[in-house]
């Protein structure tokens, strides 16, 4: 089946199976969704599904500088610009949200925010603040249990806010070593409640929440992204990979899509199937594709949707050039992360 032919996605009538996945931009000054920002997606709304970059379901979990946030009414109105542009370009549109969990800084968190984790385990390295460069990551605070159901709570408000803010579905960040992820992974979840040391335990928080989000705006409007084997903000491989997805996917089900990322780990492709096959729903699957290697994925039934991360950056206009066969603008990497539109909204289409 064609990557650019057209696909039921739950309700949702896309043009095409080609996704623009989620990317941190760092445009959102002050946390709120802008005019910058919706000129970006805009011209990007030919995409069959636009997954918007990384969204803060509450001040907890902005982490990075310049992350837009979805928790007030003035982000709720923000983003409702941007959807009601893409909407009118043709496009669908799903709001990510990233809880950073312990890969946060004070200095990009407004008064009064906490860094938590499942567990009080530093990372390794540094992260960058707009007030004070690059600066060592802190120790986090181990959830405990009003902490729990305080952030379920600010993920379901965030749910419905985006539902307000006119979006057609959510992400929930369930990848790349953030809050979800830190609660699947031992490194990271030396708990030992109900929510730490079994993994049916490590996939309980993640399952609770995609659960409560469902409850509260329909299962049809909420997929996740997973990335099995992923070592990104030091996590490290360990022996119940492949055991640890297996139990989310079947706490999964009826969800809208499980949007997989690819890993180089021998142990990966098994792995995949398990989540394949306990979650049995729409599988979107991302990680280095060309328009090549992404219709051969959609052909021989590895995915159902195909996902492009930094080709979305430098091709506002990706959809066309893919299929016109013409050649791919290269990405300025010196500007994904500094504000303003340089890098940002200026490069051209065909």
């Amino acid at each position: 089946m064609a990557l650019f032919s057209s696909y039921r996605l739950g309700n949702l009538a896309l043009s095409n199976r080609v996704v623009m996945a989620p990317m941190t931009r760092s445009r959102a000054v002050g946390g709120v969704p802008n005019d910058l920002m919706r000129e970006y997606y805009t011209q990007r709304a030919t995409a069959g599904l636009i997954i918007t970059e990384g969204i803060a379901p509450s001040p907890n979990a902005l982490g990075y500088a310049r992350i837009p946030g979805l928790f007030s009414a003035e982000q709720v109105e923000g983003w409702r610009g941007i959807t009601r542009s893409v909407h009118a370009a043709g496009g669908r549109m799903v709001a990510q949200f990233m809880h950073v969990g312990r890969i946060a800084h004070p200095l990009n968190l407004p008064e009064g925010a906490r860094i938590l984790a499942p567990s009080a385990v530093r990372p390794e390295g540094q992260m960058y603040t707009d007030a004070g460069g690059m600066q060592p990551y802190p120790v986090p605070e181990a959830m405990d249990d009003a902490d729990l159901r305080a952030t379920r709570e600010e993920f379901v408000q965030a749910a419905r806010n985006a539902m307000e803010a006119g979006f057609d579905a959510i992400e929930l960040h369930g990848a790349n070593g953030y809050l979800l992820e830190q609660f699947l992974h031992p490194h990271t979840n030396r708990r030992t409640d109900a929510y730490g040391g079994s993994v049916e335990n490590r996939a309980r928080f993640v399952a609770e929440v995609a659960r409560a989000s469902a409850d509260a705006i329909g299962a049809e409007r909420v997929g996740i992204r997973l990335s099995p084997f992923n070592t990104f903000n030091d996590l490290p491989v360990h022996d119940a990979v492949e055991a640890q997805y297996r139990a989310l996917a079947q706490s999964l089900k009826g969800l809208l899509y499980v949007h997989l990322v690819l890993n180089p780990h021998e142990g990966f492709a098994a792995t995949a199937r398990a989540i394949r096959e306990g979650f049995g729903g729409p599988l979107i699957l991302n990680g280095g594709f060309t328009h090549e290697s992404a219709q051969a994925a959609v052909d021989a039934g590895q995915a159902d949707l195909v996902s492009f991360g930094r080709p979305f950056i430098s091709n506002p206009d990706l959809v066309a050039r893919m299929q016109t066969g013409a050649d791919l603008a290269a990405p300025q990497f010196q500007s994904f992360y500094t504000p303003g539109p340089q890098g940002y909204v200026d490069y051209p289409a065909l």
